[in-house]
């Protein structure tokens, strides 16, 4: 029983952008610090199971090569 992860699509996301508010370059410069604290918490949580979903896109993908590039751009 081994199904394909589905992606969630965030409506947020299509819907537009976020509006961001205006913040001085201390700010930003610790809120960026902060976020990329928080990520590396969590892939140092979370990695592998990142990566093994990765994986099993790619492995997938191998299954049935895409050949449509080869239609349009000759190799020389």
């Amino acid at each position: 029983m081994n199904s394909k992860p589905e992606r969630p699509v965030a409506d947020h996301l299509i819907a537009g952008p976020i509006p961001m508010p205006r913040l001085s370059d201390d700010a930003v410069v610790q809120i960026h610090d902060f976020i990329h604290h928080i990520l590396d918490l969590f892939e140092a949580r979370y990695g592998d199971q990142i990566h093994r979903f990765y994986q099993e896109l790619n492995s997938d993908n191998l299954l049935e090569p895409d050949t449509s590039a080869d239609l349009f751009d000759p190799p020389f």
